[in-house]
């Protein structure tokens, strides 16, 4: 072998000890988004009207934001579930580049989160029933089934037929926990009560749910539970009391709403903020924002003054059982499958 060719060898041979001694390359760290400065802009996608009370709430935290200096808030509403969504939401991510998108993706599951994919420097932010997914589309939605179970108990003690009714809107997981959870209630005050749940199938169609509403009533039901706009109005009509649903709902009918589960996003909304603004966001469900444990879920305050009658003890036992909630002593079971159309015992 010539001295040449020895050489090579040699060399070739010292470069892979080289290469397989050497430590194993560390991967380079993932790049984390930058902290925002300034205000935040933030844009609202949602498939039904602004008057629903689901999208109503997600509305009201951001229009608080906005008031408070935080963010700038523009929204379209009403966009529906026709392929409208995916367009909307290309259009506004390419053109505007807003820094948080908030909206609604049940209905338009796989166009926002096909959307959401294609812009992973927005924060995509939806009401969802499925997961988040990385690296920037987180999940929400309205955990409410503890102050739904309240209500339940309070509408046990004040009917005297023991017939209550309850519209809801699509018996999907969303509705069904809550519904679920009311009727909980109310068997644990009163055994003996029957609750009848109608579903209209639709998210916003108040003339559906007070029909629906007319036709529990025509059946013996005393006491309603609106978990659909609509329902109040038949309630008030008939001299009858009634549960609101999403948000404080006395001023409907006064004399006849009692109270209801109250959804706030507004710890979620300040959570998200807070995130984005300081560059720490990253994709997640942020199922514990909407309860009563950090403030997103609540009792709208108890009427007692509706005209069917509300006894004080049996308000005094509502309000020891939601303080069992907040200290984590009485937990609400979670029970998401369809209600029946007749809980009857």
């Amino acid at each position: 072998m010539s001295r040449r060719a020895l050489t090579l060898s040699l060399v070739l041979l010292l470069a892979l000890l080289l290469t397989t001694c050497a430590p194993p390359a560390t991967p380079a760290p993932a790049q984390q988004p930058a902290a925002k400065e300034g205000k935040l802009t933030v844009f609202g996608t949602f498939a039904t009207a602004i008057e629903e009370p689901w999208v109503g709430v997600i509305h009201t935290a951001l229009n608080n934001a906005q008031a408070d200096g935080r963010i700038t808030y523009t929204y379209t509403d009403d966009i529906g579930y026709a392929g409208d969504m995916e367009r909307i939401l290309r259009e506004v991510s390419e053109k505007q580049k807003p820094d948080i998108i908030f909206g609604d993706a049940f209905g338009n599951e796989e166009a926002v989160r096909r959307v959401a994919k294609d812009y992973p420097n927005i924060a995509f932010v939806f009401g969802s029933g499925g997961g988040p997914a990385e690296p920037n589309f987180s999940v929400f939605d309205n955990w409410i089934h503890e102050p739904a179970y309240l209500s339940g108990m309070l509408a046990g003690g004040i009917t005297k037929s023991n017939i209550i009714g309850v519209v809801g809107g699509y018996p999907v997981p969303e509705v069904n926990r809550i519904v679920n959870a009311f009727i909980a209630g109310a068997r644990e005050v009163n055994p003996n009560v029957e609750v009848k749940t109608t579903f209209i199938n639709s998210w916003f169609d108040p003339a559906a749910a007070k029909e629906a509403a007319l036709a529990q009533i025509d059946a013996g039901a005393d006491v309603l539970f609106a978990e659909r706009f609509g329902v109040i109005e038949a309630a008030a009509e008939n001299g009858l009391c009634v549960f609101g649903n999403m948000s404080d709902q006395r001023s409907l009918a006064p004399d006849y709403v009692v109270t209801g589960p109250v959804w706030s996003m507004q710890p979620t909304v300040d959570y998200i903020i807070n995130q984005v603004k300081g560059g720490t966001y990253t994709s997640q469900d942020l199922k514990d924002f909407s309860m009563v444990a950090k403030g997103g879920a609540s009792l709208a305050p108890i009427n007692t003054n509706v005209k069917c009658g509300l006894s004080q003890e049996l308000v005094e036992r509502v309000k020891a059982k939601e303080e069992a909630i907040k200290s984590g002593l009485f937990r609400v079971d979670i029970n998401e499958s369809q209600p029946p159309a007749s809980s009857k015992p």
